[in-house]
């Protein structure tokens, strides 16, 4: 007869799970037991495993470094690029594409004084609000000779400047590539001499229609008498400001900074006259204001674009322009 084997309390010294404790863990009620925690063993490499490591990281630093210097990725990624079908990411994430410039997009206006410059200039402040363009300015107006430095810091300045650009000053004409600059586009606009010389006269006199006192600033040591003489008698009389119009006065801005450019001669005509032909979009004439608009009209839309009929629009010119002549 089998003996009957008897049952053990789980309170008993002996193991209930000799195999370990069941899936899901022991049962309620049979109180804890310990777990059995095994460590990972630490991984070991080898020599040749380390090897193979750096082998790769350098492959892949020579490729990233060919990458750039190439200007781009390899043959075969391109080729696997169209193979699994053309990417947007680049087109998404990508350097946002470059700013097309109009052209000319530097332009120099080296205005000559008593030639109208003022009323352009209102014009160009319209033009570019208008338009967009950067209007570059200057609060130097009466020093036209530079010395070399200043040439240098001048045309760094301007060249420096966010394009399109349109540049303005009282300056004898700047030769850019001269300093390895970029040469820009000019124009001009100028007058008969002599009716050049009429208007000096008076704005030295009395200023302009602005009703400014400027005069007072530009000859203060005038004398009533003289500031009151009229200019018949002047020039009768042979005063040294009538007998020295100044007729050569224009030459400069159109010569250069060179010495010879203020010595009147036919060297600096000439010098002048290639100036133009070489590096002057348009040379105007003030006596034909509103044709010379015109014509910047049609040669830089992206500039002067409208410009005639705000010329002529009654309402900015009660605002910025002058009566009509008095340019």
């Amino acid at each position: 007869m089998k003996k009957k084997q008897q049952q053990q309390h789980p309170g008993s010294g002996a193991d209930p799970w000799p195999h370990g404790a069941p899936l899901g863990g022991a049962p309620p009620g049979l109180g804890s037991w310990k777990r059995r925690v095994s460590l990972l063993p630490l991984l070991r490499f080898s020599l040749r495993d380390y090897g193979f490591c750096m082998a790769t990281l350098l492959v892949f630093c020579l490729g990233s470094l060919f990458y750039q210097l190439g200007g781009g990725p390899p043959r075969f990624l391109l080729d696997l690029r169209q193979y699994l079908g053309n990417s947007t990411y680049l087109d998404d994430h990508g350097p946002p594409p470059s700013k097309t410039l109009p052209f000319p997009s530097q332009v120099v206006y080296n205005r000559v004084g008593k030639c109208g410059s003022r009323t352009v200039v209102l014009l160009l402040r319209i033009l570019s609000e208008k338009h967009g363009f950067n209007l570059v300015t200057s609060d130097i107006h009466n020093k036209t000779r530079l010395t070399k430095n200043e040439q240098m810091e001048l045309i760094k300045n301007i060249s420096t400047a966010e394009q399109p650009y349109l540049f303005t000053r009282h300056v004898h004409f700047l030769n850019f590539s001269r300093f390895g600059g970029d040469q820009p586009v000019y124009i001009n606009i100028i007058r008969d001499p002599v009716n050049r010389f009429l208007s000096n006269y008076f704005f030295r006199r009395f200023g302009d229609w602005r009703g400014e006192q400027n005069h007072m600033i530009r000859t203060p040591s005038m004398s009533q008498e003289e500031r009151y003489l009229d200019i018949n008698e002047c020039i009768l009389a042979n005063y040294p400001e009538c007998s020295n119009p100044r007729l050569f006065y224009i030459i400069p801005y159109f010569c250069g900074q060179h010495p010879r450019c203020r010595e009147p001669g036919e060297w600096a005509l000439e010098r002048a006259k290639l100036n133009v032909n070489e590096n002057f979009l348009l040379v105007g004439i003030l006596e034909e204001l509103e044709d010379v608009l015109l014509l910047l009209e049609r040669f830089l839309p992206h500039y002067f674009k409208g410009v005639l009929s705000i010329y002529k629009d009654p309402e900015p010119r009660r605002q910025v322009l002058p009566p009509k002549g008095t340019e």
